[in-house]
């Protein structure tokens, strides 16, 4: 099943795509796609409605936003596969890296993503998303973590290097400015998405293929990065978790974003995300 939420900033309406690709409301159901309604029974009141027939068609829109409302904690996994490590110049890591975003981050798919005042060093990711749908504290095994999995979803990790890197301090500056992490356009429930290590990744900046890789290379799989995380804090209904990007990125290439570049992204079976950068 496919969710996601459309209108205008801040005026989003819950919908779901049909089997035959239309796009159905979902306000008669719920009031929004956020932590409460992936953790009690929202999603099979959608698939009962979807079976029934019963769901309208949404009215016209022209914005697709963030599948989830703002989530309570970004949480980020960096150098999760040895090529982006290697061409960094880091040493694989013995231990998932972790690090934070801050929520209002998040932006829809197709948003605009501003280059921060003073940035010389704006860059992209190209990621897989947890959506996470059921509390997570202290998870026996990596096998528990998929319980506690709402869906997964694209993730831009847009970062500014310099500020990350450079600036002194730990990687949040660089990470958490404004509209640094477009998400969407959709939340695939696990049973549509299919095997989380076996998704192809692939990013394009003005038309030139940058990134293209595959999460069989992550170093510490989906469902280890979860039951990792449960040992160090309590993962919530509606948080996100961004499980690292493989090669390819700016900081390798030494060829970093600019005003009016464009770009997009995709993941198998994820959709689609198109930005153009403007400036903050």
């Amino acid at each position: 099943m496919k969710l996601l939420r459309v209108g205008p900033s801040g005026g989003e309406r819950p919908c779901v795509v049909a089997p035959d690709g239309r796009t159905l409301d979902l306000s008669s159901l719920t009031a929004d796609i956020d932590g409460a309604f992936l953790a009690g029974d929202g999603i099979e009141r959608v698939r009962a409605a979807l079976a029934e027939g019963s769901l309208p068609e949404a009215e016209p829109f022209s914005r697709v936003g963030a599948p989830v409302v703002r989530p309570g904690k970004v949480v980020c996994i960096g150098l999760n596969y040895s090529d982006h490590a290697e061409e960094t110049g880091a040493a694989v890591p013995e231990e998932p890296v972790v690090f934070m975003k801050a929520s209002n981050t998040v932006i829809g798919p197709d948003d605009e993503v501003l280059v921060p005042r003073q940035s010389v060093k704006t860059d992209y990711e190209v990621e897989l998303a947890v959506v996470i749908g059921r509390t997570a504290r202290y998870l026996d095994s990596p096998e528990d973590a998929a319980a506690v999995i709402a869906g997964y979803a694209i993730s831009n990790d847009v970062s500014e290097r310099a500020f990350q890197a450079e600036r002194g301090g730990q990687w949040t500056k660089g990470k958490s400015c404004e509209t640094f992490n477009p998400l969407g356009p959709w939340l695939v429930t696990p049973d549509e998405a299919g095997d989380p290590q076996a998704l192809g990744l692939r990013l394009w900046v003005n038309g030139e293929l940058r990134q293209n890789g595959n999460t069989k290379n992550q170093i510490f799989g989906v469902h280890h990065v979860i039951w990792y995380l449960s040992q160090f804090m309590v993962l919530e209904p509606g948080d996100l978790v961004n499980t690292g990007t493989p090669a390819g990125v700016g900081l390798g290439r030494g060829q970093f974003l600019r005003e009016g570049d464009v770009v997009e992204l995709e993941i198998d079976g994820l959709g689609r995300q198109r930005q153009r950068l403007g400036q903050a």
